[in-house]
């Protein structure tokens, strides 16, 4: 899905970036361009960055149950 039109970034875009170690919005948006014009996307590329976060707090928790 197409979450900025203007730079025509994807979500799947916007969570390689995430998963290569952006960690803040500004970070996201630079390597991916997202929320250079318009700025329209920026909350829906926040909440793609939030639930990468959820997603890799969880696994730690997970993991560190384990020990």
């Amino acid at each position: 899905m197409i979450v900025c039109h203007c730079g025509v970034v994807s979500d799947d875009d916007v969570r390689r970036v995430c998963a290569d170690g952006a960690r803040t919005l500004g970070q996201v948006c630079r390597a991916t361009g997202a929320g250079q014009d318009c700025g329209s996307c920026v909350f829906t590329v926040k909440r793609l960055l939030c639930q990468h976060k959820e997603s890799v707090d969880s696994l730690m928790e997970v993991e560190g149950a384990a020990c």
